[in-house]
């Protein structure tokens, strides 16, 4: 199967199981209550798992981008590059791009990334 980015409205018993591995400090029951327009979740599915998410805040024209994680045994296979690529072009409608730096990776790496994704840094985040 190919790797999708999808704009997830929903959450089937499935998708929990997997944002679980991919966010293990957050509440997904509280995230799933959260979604609408304006507070939106994109997330890398292969095989019918989910592998990779972010969370997605517009406001207005601007795109801030939060949680951006990708589960560990997938990393380093531009999963989470796609899945920022992606969800940057489903949503061309936005202008200004943040992402916020709340990841616990190593930040060096970290940093490797989101230059990689045509990302400046900030002192709280990352612009495009």
């Amino acid at each position: 199967m190919k790797l999708t980015i999808q704009r997830i409205t929903t959450l089937t018993p499935q998708d929990r199981l997997d944002l679980a591995k991919v966010w293990p400090q957050i509440d997904i029951s509280q995230l799933a209550a959260a979604l609408s327009e304006t507070q939106r979740l994109y997330a890398a599915r292969f095989n019918d798992r989910l592998l990779a998410a972010l969370r997605l805040e517009v406001r207005g024209t601007q795109g801030k981008i939060s949680h951006l994680n990708v589960r560990e045994v997938t990393r380093r296979r531009g999963v989470g590059q796609y899945l920022l690529e992606e969800t940057v072009a489903q949503n061309s409608a936005l202008r200004d791009w943040w992402i916020a730096d709340d990841g616990d990776d190593n930040q060096s790496v970290r940093a490797a990334f989101m230059q990689a994704s045509g990302f400046r840094a900030q002192a709280d985040g990352w612009v495009r």
